[in-house]
């Protein structure tokens, strides 16, 4: 049997200002309901959880793992565009660090900064963000990712009666827009430093001699984060709630709450049923980005000056609409930029938004495009067929231009238009059967999720148009 030894996490080196000590609440009879052995191995752990003692309660928090008490970190932030104070990772602990990686669990009891609340995860969000974790990482989408999930019978209330679950959460670090607001609002810029400091040291060490290690440090993030808005936006996700606390200062996909994947495509679509203005809708994603990093970057201004930040903050639009062109072009299977890409772009969005046209269908369809048919599976998924003839005409010609192999290009396109994803009903589904006692089907969504590009015959059923009663499924910030 192997016991887990985790090495104390490096944000401690900051102090006691940064972070509390916590004590996990005990949850009763635990169930270890998946382990992830892939990201486990990756990490030097047993590909067999079986193999560790224990394991439900280590990785409820019932049972200590590391040498030292959890840490919960301390942050503020924007919430819905308005400044919301101190917040603070209200039922997240951090246990320690393995192989380079922060390990977390969320949903182990309260913290100094739970506001009142329970500090605990129900078994209906913990099963979301553990699927989506592993989701969006077989995407290829940078993410914090989940190596367990436990499940207890205690009860938990939100809307309802529900039963507690605890994730694994795992990320080189889980640092957030929100830390650096935090200081810099209590105008403490002595720690606001040590904290900039901290984040160059470990997460960008190759900015350490920069002209201004600060503003090249904030230069990365808006790339990152550019980078990291134009894959949701192709793969249809929406986050749901992208406020400042649940931004990743890495660039990671962070916070599975209210998300969602596009069905019929929709720019306005609002994933989160707590989001009365819109603000999170899928269209409005780009724009929060950068608001967010506005945020960031007058949280740095005591580190930098004004022209700096502003500097930095103006690479933001390229950086988006140059990863976002690149995205769509692989989508579409072209390999050059030419002029008219972004009205080729536009017109098939226009197409798709007039239809409801699903997402991932859609895209998946048009991988098997054929430069001398009338292409009549992609046709028949469209409202306007016209319309859709007159694209398809100027679509070839562009193809045509490049002179691409047709063979080369669809397998190059199968590449990057997934089968299958994380769609709100499979995900219920998952949850309703667990609910009930069985947990394989969380396995199966898994097994199914880690490979979104492959023909999977046995799944095939997955791939198809959501059933009617999933358009009355939806999410709360209490997912």
């Amino acid at each position: 049997m192997l016991s887990i030894q985790l090495h104390p996490a490096r944000f401690r080196q900051l102090g006691s200002q940064f972070y509390s000590e916590v004590v996990a609440e005990p949850l009763p009879a635990t169930q270890l309901l998946a382990w992830n052995s892939e990201l486990a191995a990756s990490m030097g752990l047993p590909l067999d959880v079986n193999q560790i003692p224990n394991a439900a309660d280590s990785f409820a928090g019932n049972q200590a793992i590391a040498a030292e008490p959890p840490i919960a970190t301390v942050y503020s932030g924007h919430q819905f565009g308005v400044w919301a104070g101190q917040l603070g990772d209200g039922r997240a602990m951090l246990l320690g660090e393995l192989a380079g990686q922060e390990i977390q669990l969320k949903g182990a009891g309260q913290t100094p900064y739970s506001r009142r609340a329970d500090g605990r995860a129900v078994l209906r969000s913990s099963i979301r963000e553990y699927l989506c974790s592993e989701a969006m990482h077989g995407l290829g989408i940078p993410t914090t990712r989940a190596l367990a999930l436990v499940a207890s019978p205690e009860t938990v209330w939100r809307e309802t009666q529900e039963t507690a679950a605890v994730v694994t959460r795992v990320a080189p670090s889980f640092l957030r827009f929100g830390h650096f607001e935090h200081f810099y609002y209590l105008g403490n810029h002595t720690a606001l430093k040590a904290l900039a400091d901290f984040a160059i040291a470990h997460y960008f060490p190759h900015h350490r001699d920069a002209a201004n290690p600060y503003q090249a440090m904030l230069s990365e993030v808006v790339a990152r984060t550019a980078e990291l808005i134009a894959d949701w936006q192709a793969v249809g996700f929406c986050h749901g709630v992208m406020n400042t606390d649940n931004m990743s200062l890495l660039g990671l996909t962070i916070d599975y709450g209210p998300f969602g994947f596009l069905d019929g495509f929709d720019a306005g679509h609002i994933c989160n049923h707590s989001d009365h203005s819109g603000r999170y809708a899928y269209g409005m994603q780009p724009e929060v980005g950068l608001f967010n990093l506005n945020c960031l970057a007058q949280a740095l201004l005591p580190l930098l000056d004004r022209d700096e930040a502003i500097a930095a903050l103006k690479q933001y639009q390229g950086e988006f609409e140059t990863a976002l062109a690149e995205r769509f072009r692989a989508k579409l299977g072209l390999v050059d930029e030419a002029p008219d890409d972004w009205q080729l772009f536009t017109r098939l969005f226009d197409l798709l938004q007039a239809g409801h046209t699903d997402w991932t269908i859609f895209w998946r369809a048009l991988c098997h495009f054929d430069m001398t048919s009338l292409n009549e599976p992609v046709r028949n998924l469209m409202v306007d067929r016209d319309a859709f003839d007159a694209w398809a005409w100027d679509y070839k010609v562009r193809l045509a231009l490049e002179g691409r192999d047709q063979a080369e290009r669809q397998t190059a396109m199968l590449a990057v238009n997934p089968k299958y994803i994380l769609r709100n009903h499979l995900a219920e589904q998952a949850i309703r059967q667990a609910n009930a006692g069985d947990f394989r089907e969380i396995t199966r969504l898994q097994t199914l999720l880690a490979r979104p590009f492959d023909e999977q015959p046995d799944f095939e059923a997955y791939a198809g148009l959501p059933p009617d009663w999933a358009t009355e499924l939806s999410v709360s910030c209490s997912s």
